[in-house]
């Protein structure tokens, strides 16, 4: 070797860690906060000065640190919160691997003052009084501790960012982009501690101010508003699930109000902000059934699980994790937002069933009644063939029969009384595309071909499913080269493949044979399919291509049975769609992901017209 091995200095180690856990001023002001929240506080105040670059601050009134501590937490892999193995494996705090106080500080001039309960001076009120500050010198050593005026907390001052690295600074973006990302953090803490105040200073200026929730869940859904825009609170989805040792919670915005980029997702484990792919990949396929390609989904959600099964100690900057029942997890994730999502927006207040799941307990037995036809509803007539019975499907249009339910109320009757069902009683139809009804909270308008296009797609789908998957033998085989481990899956999972309508035979190490597949796919990219299929078999242990290119059949078969724009329908088939819509899965938006219905409240009327009751 042209140079002889070494030991590094403490200095440039820490430097080498601040490469890991230090990329930007928002990476700073990440751990430091989560030592806020560790430190049990309740509130914390960011100051920032050129978008963190030439200063930050963060003040918390946590527990504080006694001042004989203080050189100790300026010292790498000087922790607290873990003393043993045993702790690894059950961490229960944001950070424990005491790598981010030193890595700051040896790339910034840091100064760190604290103080604890037992120096808080006998008042009725917290006063200034005497903590303790200890400065990192140039060199990068403590100097040593010194009396310091403080309330109870700790404040960590750090200035000039990579001064002493100025390879590193020159990476460093605008001092808007800069800012941005660093109020992007103090935004992803906030919506994961409603019950910690937080404040965000720049240059002075106040840019996000944000009070404890105290348990209000007003307040809650106020800051969730705030941080996500006025309509997130009203569009958004509460989910609630719990399996065995698994609790999922949190806001799902509806799908018809997604948005053109992924920058409105938000989800934690245990509290943790994680960008993990697995719980990437199951909301992913939660949405796509009602969410086009091109948008992305907009979520606030928490995953809670016993410490012993998730490991947070596989990122620097503990943005990982790795769930040791990944599989379990996955699924459990995915079937919770896919029942959320098939309720919608009614909540459950018709006879929407998803697979797996107990219809009970989704409304109270009043609302279910309300809602239920009394009318048996005739099974389709659609044959699951390649599609010879698409016209006997097109005049399947279920709601143009006059059922009961279907009809307005008496005359003199309050269309807007309480008991009222979901998605009230039709009044009128509009340009012969939108039909307008009346409901205990106000107006509804509904999409006419939109919502029969989707309940049409859950009837073709849900007569799939119970029925036979129809194959068709290929007239020529389909020979595929593949790699030996693909072939080896097909031999392992062909019963699984078989139930999805695809025969494939294998030829030698790296050959396979596709000799029939499902009726429906007869327009597919079948080589396209079915290399995609044994890909996600590969990485992943199971695929959903099948389905999906199914789903897609189904879909335009549905798309083209639908009521058209100009139909004229009577009252009684307006009523009688709003009761059927009242009883689908995912009626709250097509089968492109566009809104079926939106509802305009009595209150908004009244703002509209200036009226005051």
């Amino acid at each position: 070797m042209a140079n002889p091995i070494r030991i590094l200095s403490s200095q440039l180690v820490n430097q080498i860690a601040a490469g890991e856990v230090v990329e930007r001023p928002a990476s700073i002001v990440k751990e430091l906060i989560e030592n806020s929240l560790d430190a049990g506080c309740g509130r914390v105040e960011i100051e920032v000065e050129r978008g963190g670059i030439e200063r930050l601050r963060v003040r918390d009134d946590g527990c504080g640190i006694p001042h004989d501590q203080l050189a100790l937490a300026l010292a790498r892999h000087a922790t607290s919160k873990v003393s043993d193995l045993s702790d690894l494996e059950a961490v229960g705090t944001l950070g424990f691997r005491g790598e981010a106080l030193p890595s700051i500080a040896s790339v910034s001039r840091l100064t760190l003052t604290s103080r604890t309960a037992d120096h808080q001076p006998q008042a009725a009120a917290p006063t200034p009084g005497h903590g303790w500050e200890i400065a990192v010198g140039p060199d990068g050593r403590p100097e040593a501790p010194r009396p310091a005026p403080h309330p109870q907390g700790t404040t960590v001052d750090v200035r000039d960012l990579f001064f002493n690295t100025p390879a590193r600074r020159k990476f460093l973006r605008t001092e808007r982009t800069e800012l941005g990302h660093l109020e992007q953090v103090v935004r992803r803490v906030a919506l994961a501690r409603p019950d910690v105040g937080l404040r965000l200073r720049h240059h002075g200026r106040i840019l996000l101010d944000l009070p404890p929730s105290d348990g209000d869940e007003g307040r809650i859904l106020a800051r969730l508003d705030q941080l996500l825009g006025a309509d997130f609170s009203a569009q958004s989805l509460l989910l609630e699930e719990e399996a065995v040792d698994l609790r999922l919670h949190g806001w799902v915005m509806r799908p018809a109000f997604s948005r053109g980029q992924a920058d409105q997702q938000y989800f934690y484990v245990n509290g943790r902000m994680v960008r993990d792919k697995l719980m990437s990949h199951a909301v992913r396929q939660a949405f796509s059934d009602v969410l086009h390609h091109a948008r992305h989904p907009v979520y606030v959600l928490f995953l809670e699980l016993p410490t012993r099964l998730v490991d947070v100690n596989v990122h620097p900057a503990k943005q990982e994790v790795r769930f040791r029942e990944a599989r379990q997890v996955h699924d459990f994730v995915q079937r919770a937002l896919q029942r959320r999502l098939a309720r919608g927006a009614l909540a459950g207040s018709g006879p929407v069933e998803s697979e797996g799941q107990d219809r009970a307990g989704l409304a109270p037995p009043g609302v279910l009644a309300r809602t239920r036809s009394s009318t048996p509803v005739r099974p389709s007539t659609l044959s699951l063939g390649v599609g010879e019975g698409s016209a006997g499907y097109a005049a399947d249009l279920a709601f143009q029969r006059p059922t009961p339910e279907g009809r307005l109320p008496e005359e003199g009757a309050d269309p807007g009384r309480r008991d009222t069902p979901p998605l009230g009683f039709a009044l009128a139809q509009l340009d012969g595309i939108y039909l307008l009804a009346q409901t205990a909270e106000g107006l509804v308008i509904v999409d006419i071909h939109a919502a029969h296009e989707r309940i049409g797609y859950e009837r073709l789908k849900r007569a799939w499913k119970t029925g036979q998957v129809v194959r068709q033998p290929l007239l020529v085989p389909l020979t595929l080269t593949v790699s030996p481990h693909e072939a080896e899956l097909s031999e392992t999972q062909s019963e699984m493949l078989s139930g999805l309508g695809l025969v494939i035979d294998r030829i030698d190490a790296g050959t396979l044979v596709v000799r029939e597949f499902p009726a429906l796919l007869r327009s597919a990219d079948l080589e396209s399919l079915v290399r995609d299929l044994l890909a996600d078999l590969a990485e992943q242990g199971r695929s959903e291509r099948v389905e999906e290119a199914i789903n897609a059949a189904l879909s335009t078969m549905a798309c083209h049975g639908a009521v058209r724009a100009n139909r004229r329908l009577t009252l009684d088939e307006m009523n009688a769609l709003l009761r059927e819509m009242e009883g689908v899965e995912r009626i709250d938006q097509c089968n492109h992901g566009r809104p079926t219905w939106i509802q305009v409240t009595r209150d908004e009327l009244d703002r509209r017209f200036a009226r005051g009751r």
